[in-house]
């Protein structure tokens, strides 16, 4: 928007690492058109952020707010990967702390456009209003996941019953008028409705989403017509807001770890991915925050062993977990598997020749990673929307699930070898590496990721507030 008025922005999202970096990402593509972004976030989390590009330096402000302290909580716990997966709702209460410096905050750094802010802050959108501030409610939840909830109204109720029955979950929901495969397994249901309910915080997550959403003036997600159409058009429905897709802001290349820790896990990895033939590494990674039971990583490695199949499993274990890789595992698999225990340069992995296919829990980001490197998935849900973003690649052929005990999520070594089998060597794995390509086509067409950020920077433009001269 060449000689217009360039936007004042603060960016706050949820402290979780796959909530910071897209929304850093985010903040990137519009620093990029000019537009000026405070990046709030707390100290020791500013800190681990990825390097920003040298060019956008000028654009992008760091602003820490002091982060409460609560004995529940460990010493320098700033984010979900500092703190046991029960210990969340510890966090959910800090954060709550977090609004009164952000209002002193808001009010000396103004004037301020916009705040694209995340699912935590329910309290935010009234102190926006207050200070004549306009509101982006930015989902990192895609369509068809935030369409399961249900209208802002009845998140604001807990779901109005629908959250609390973990049946209702595994049915079509009555809000979805169209034929959908949005359900959940019951397993999956139980575990989520866990995760929204009322917690130390005195807030269950789905009152903080629903007042959120409620309270915005604008509601952006984090996904794209050619993957979510009818989902899309449906959150305006439920939700009476506008809505717009950001596209799936794939990790743009220049993307760095502070310290050089990139540099130096890559070099280790890409020698040992250059000594592996093309397209035959199965790349491993559940995610670094919830903790799969010792029963559930045992039969995952057994049947990673008894496939023959080479590996890369990157297992960083969450703060707390005591589970372990079963005796003697590594050493027997030696030859033909590396386990990887610290930090691990996803995007690069994926973006190696040598993987042939990425077996995930089907976190959004992680499942936008492998769609934008082309590689078919290989889906092991656990929580949250996980298995509804399963659901949707195996409709659309871009993977398939790991078959399961619907009741309790348990599933063997056989179910394991049997599923890499028909994605690396069978006609099913075939029509999935097709699709898999086409989808990486559209994922990493700048031209289609520019047209996203172009028609969201357009909207908060013409829609910015009013001053007075």
């Amino acid at each position: 928007m060449e000689g217009q008025k360039k936007l004042h922005l603060v960016v706050f999202p949820w402290l979780a690492f796959g909530h910071i970096n897209p929304y850093l990402e985010l903040s990137k593509r519009l620093a990029a058109k000019g537009h000026h972004i405070s990046f709030v976030s707390t100290p020791r989390n500013l800190k681990r952020l990825p390097n920003i590009p040298q060019h956008l330096l000028p654009l992008i402000s760091l602003c820490p707010l002091p982060f409460p302290r609560l004995d529940s909580l460990p010493p320098n716990a700033e984010a979900t990967s500092d703190v046991p997966f029960d210990k969340i709702e510890f966090l959910n209460k800090a954060c709550d702390g977090l609004q009164e410096p952000l209002t002193r905050f808001l009010k000396e750094v103004s004037p301020i456009d916009w705040i694209i802010y995340d699912f935590c802050y329910y309290w935010l959108p009234p102190i926006a209003d207050t200070l004549g501030i306009r509101k982006v409610y930015f989902s990192l939840i895609n369509g068809r996941g935030l369409s399961a909830m249900g209208p802002s109204l009845n998140m604001i109720k807990d779901g109005d019953g629908t959250w609390t029955d973990p049946e209702a979950l595994t049915m079509p929901l009555k809000w979805i008028p169209f034929p959908n495969n949005v359900v959940y397994r019951l397993h999956e249901a139980k575990n989520t409705i866990g995760g929204t309910q009322k917690n130390a915080s005195g807030v269950s997550g789905m009152f903080r989403a629903g007042c959120s959403i409620n309270g915005c003036d604008v509601l952006a997600v984090r996904s794209c017509v050619e993957l979510d159409k009818e989902y899309l058009k449906l959150l305006e429905m439920l939700h009476g807001k506008p809505v717009l897709p950001t596209g799936l802001l794939p990790v743009s290349d220049d993307t760095k770890m502070q310290g050089g820790k990139d540099d130096e896990t890559w070099g280790v990895l890409s020698g040992w991915l250059n000594r592996q033939r093309k397209g035959s590494v199965v790349y491993v990674a559940l995610g670094s925050e919830l903790a799969p039971s010792q029963d559930q990583v045992d039969e995952l490695a057994h049947g990673l062993e008894s496939s023959g199949y080479v590996f890369l499993w990157a297992l960083r274990k969450p703060v707390g977990s005591r589970v372990d890789l079963p005796d003697g595992f590594e050493d027997r698999t030696k030859d033909r598997g590396l386990v990887w225990k610290g930090w691990a340069p996803q995007p690069k992995i994926l973006g190696h020749d040598s993987v042939g296919a990425f077996l995930t829990h089907c976190g959004w980001s992680s499942i936008i990673e492998g769609l934008q490197f082309g590689r078919p998935l290989i889906m092991l849900p656990f929580v949250l929307d996980q298995g509804l973003n399963a659901r949707a690649m195996e409709e659309k052929k871009l993977g398939i699930e790991i078959p399961r005990n619907e009741e309790d999520g348990s599933f063997t070594s056989n179910s394991v070898q049997k599923t890499l089998k028909m994605v690396l060597n069978d006609e099913t794995g075939i029509i999935m590496k097709e699709e898999a390509k086409k989808m990486s086509r559209i994922v990493s067409d700048k031209n289609v990721d520019s047209r996203y950020i172009d028609n969201l920077e357009e909207y908060l433009y013409n829609h910015r507030p009013v001053r007075e001269p």
